[in-house]
């Protein structure tokens, strides 16, 4: 295999030869009926649990995928990624596998759960104040230390790992109206919009974000990326903003049919009810979906839809705090 540059799109065949790369390292993660949810909006919620994944999230496709292409050369440079937290767990996960060193660029306001969770695999940890930061604090260590940048979002390795998601979609159910699913950098909901849409372009799809966290939100009314303020969040894990070159921006607008915001209030009510009512353990990330569900509910009746659980890596005292304060 010889080095090159990451492509600068995705195909459909890129997402399907990522399926046939990663299928024996994950978990084909279950979809459920959700029946709470279905009897709130009068349709039928479908819930896809990657909070049940390897590393608790959907990060872990993504990560596999670029690290197990990697040339020889390219794996005794050793890789260096940009995360909040689950993201880098996929890569600390995916490098341990292949053999090779890696390093994180961490936001100071990171969870005391998710660092302990990266630090199981060995990587290296650097702090940067602002979660804004951490990609080009990442890509410029990638050039002075020479190590491989593997982006969160950014690139097609990681949007074909992560649009498997949609081929499992699509072998688990055969027919859906609607997609919602959470969006940070973007990789996610664009590698799955992709794989959904060969099947049936009429499928709807919702990306959702925090009003804490309106990067790509915001990116996508002014049709280009923009610098947005961001909050904290109890969906941190959607924070980080977006580099200017983007690809997801362009991938988006091509293939998302509604992109919204949800409040801080909304998510925690969502994880609430993920938990007593679906006996699911969801950071707040992964219940935007639901969240946006609660605040839209008229939406999704009479319809089908399939909410994307991206993760469940929630720290003890929030989930306590969380449901204490129902």
């Amino acid at each position: 295999m010889t080095e090159e540059m990451p492509k600068d799109s995705v195909t459909i065949g890129d997402i399907f030869q990522a399926r046939d790369r990663i299928s024996s390292h994950i978990r084909k993660t279950p979809l459920i009926r959700s029946r709470f949810l279905s009897d709130y909006c009068g349709g039928e919620v479908l819930l896809k649990l990657e909070n049940q994944q390897k590393t608790g999230s959907f990060k872990i496709r993504g990560a596999l995928n670029k690290l197990l292409q990697l040339t020889e050369s390219e794996l005794k440079r050793g890789v260096i990624t940009a995360s909040t937290g689950n993201h880098a767990q996929g890569v600390g996960y995916a490098a341990q596998l292949v053999g090779t060193k890696a390093t994180v660029v961490v936001p100071e306001s990171i969870s005391s759960k998710k660092l302990k969770s990266i630090l199981q695999y060995n990587m290296e940890v650097i702090k940067t104040t602002r979660a804004e930061d951490i990609e080009y604090d990442a890509i410029k260590l990638a050039k002075e230390r020479k190590l491989v940048y593997v982006s969160p979002y950014n690139e097609s390795a990681i949007i074909a790992g992560q649009g498997t998601i949609g081929l499992e979609l699509l072998e688990q159910i055969h027919e859906f109206d609607d997609v919602i699913i959470p969006v940070g950098g973007g990789g996610l909901i664009s590698g799955t919009s992709l794989a959904v849409k060969s099947r049936n372009s009429d499928i709807r799809i919702h990306g959702v974000q925090s009003k804490a966290a309106t990067a790509m939100f915001s990116s996508l009314r002014k049709g280009e990326v923009v610098g947005v303020q961001e909050d904290e969040s109890v969906a941190e894990a959607l924070l980080g903003g977006l580099i200017k070159e983007a690809m997801t921006l362009e991938l988006m607008q091509d293939l998302v049919d509604s992109m919204q915001l949800v409040s801080e209030k909304t998510i925690r009510d969502a994880v609430h009810i993920l938990w007593t009512m679906e006996s699911q353990k969801v950071e707040g990330a992964g219940a935007v979906p639901v969240a946006y569900i609660l605040e839209n509910a008229d939406l999704f009746s009479d319809r089908t839809s399939v909410s994307i659980i991206s993760g469940g890596n929630i720290s003890e005292e929030l989930l306590k705090d969380i449901i204490s304060t129902r």
